[in-house]
């Protein structure tokens, strides 16, 4: 059956292959850029607004996805979403951020821009179907689309796409599900694609790639503060904001005056205080369990013992989820797990289907949060 789509071009080989496989399907396929960022409006170029390689970036991403669109025979549109990425998903990342979390831009922009705003602006042009290039599949069972895993493992990117509303996954297709990309790149250059060597896009989603300590203070203001061997809670640094660390980071600490390496492994906000370990399997970095909210569910609402990730590229984790809310779930871990961190994305899968996932809000060790556990430490210490 001939379908009219609506297929994200982002200027990479993958949307580029994407698009191809729907006009070699035999469909009427339209190609469409997002523009979603804007670094001169948006002032972030870190005291040198002339120096604008973002925005060189961005239009170098459009004049790449021109190519493909007249190399495949197809019509490119160009839709601008500047507003509602800023109001949406950056404002929401630079608030989780203040509080000390570490939020998933990727995700956030999934969610909110290409399977919400996009989507609706694909109706309104009266398209019945919207595609990407992202690595991911739809399964189909018991009469509904499910999210389920590609079948190149090593580029999954189901764990992104993770918050996409679920009436949109009913109208989402995915071509390279079933592609490898080996594949894709071979597709590309056997058609002769401008972008079949490009570089994969890292970084921020539509920002790009940043030192992501500098692009931050360009909105929001440092703070300094201690950094805490949490064994002898003797001071070993300074940092500027325990916003800008995450849990299991080692790089960046700046604390090479005292032998290390050094990894963090709790976070204060409200002390602006970092606590730091000497081993990368410190028993601090453990969790065995976890509240997980806002979550986005795919299949049916029970408590069951299935696999989980925690972060991207993370290996399957065997937990048991027990429902809290419609929108909460307490996670237990079935083995303890390392660096699971507030703000992050827990996303749980039966084999290759997709369940649901939601934000992660406490940790636990012992069903004691983090937080509990480090007060619990200081006040000892104090006696």
């Amino acid at each position: 059956m001939k379908l009219r789509i609506l297929v994200g071009l982002s200027g990479g080989v993958d949307s580029a292959v994407a698009a191809y496989l729907l006009k070699k399907a035999g469909h009427e396929v339209t190609c469409g850029f997002m523009r979603n960022w804007d670094s001169l409006a948006n002032n972030d170029t870190a005291g040198n607004p002339s120096l604008n390689l973002e925005h060189c970036s961005q239009e170098l991403d459009y004049n790449d996805a021109q190519l493909v669109a007249q190399k495949l025979g197809l019509p490119l549109i160009r839709v601008d979403f500047i507003e509602e990425y800023w109001d949406d998903v950056f404002t929401t990342f630079l608030e989780e951020t203040k509080l000390g979390n570490t939020p998933n831009p990727d995700i956030l922009c999934n969610r909110f821009i290409k399977f919400d705003k996009f989507w609706e602006y694909a109706k309104s042009l009266g398209f019945d179907w919207l595609a990407t290039g992202h690595y991911a599949r739809i399964i189909e069972k018991d009469g509904e689309r499910l999210l389920g895993k590609a079948k190149d493992l090593t580029k999954d990117q189901s764990y992104f796409l993770v918050q996409m509303p679920k009436e949109t996954l009913q109208h989402v297709i995915f071509p390279l599900g079933e592609v490898t990309k080996k594949e894709v790149r071979e597709i590309a250059l056997e058609l002769d694609l401008n972008v079949a060597t490009k570089k994969d896009s890292t970084g921020i989603c539509f920002i790009g790639e940043r030192h992501y300590k500098e692009f931050l203070t360009n909105y929001l203001s440092e703070t300094e503060g201690d950094i805490i061997d949490i064994d002898t809670l003797k001071k070993v640094g300074q940092h500027q904001g325990v916003m800008y660390y995450t849990l299991g980071q080692r790089h960046g600490l700046n604390i090479s005056a005292h032998k290390g390496p050094w990894f963090v492994v709790a976070k204060d906000p409200e002390t602006n205080t970092l606590y730091v370990g000497k081993e990368a399997s410190h028993p601090w970095l453990f969790s065995t369990g976890a509240k997980v909210s806002r979550i986005n569910w795919f299949s049916k609402k029970e408590d069951l013992e299935c696999m989980a990730k925690f972060r991207y590229r993370q290996a399957d984790i065997p937990v048991s989820l027990k429902w809290l809310s419609e929108d909460s779930l307490e996670v237990t871990m079935l083995q303890e797990v390392s660096s699971v961190t507030p703000g992050q994305e827990a996303v749980f899968y039966l084999g290759d289907e997709v369940l649901g996932g939601g934000k992660i809000d406490v940790i636990f060790k012992n069903d004691i949060p983090l937080r509990q556990r480090l007060k619990e430490k200081l006040d000892a210490h104090t006696l």
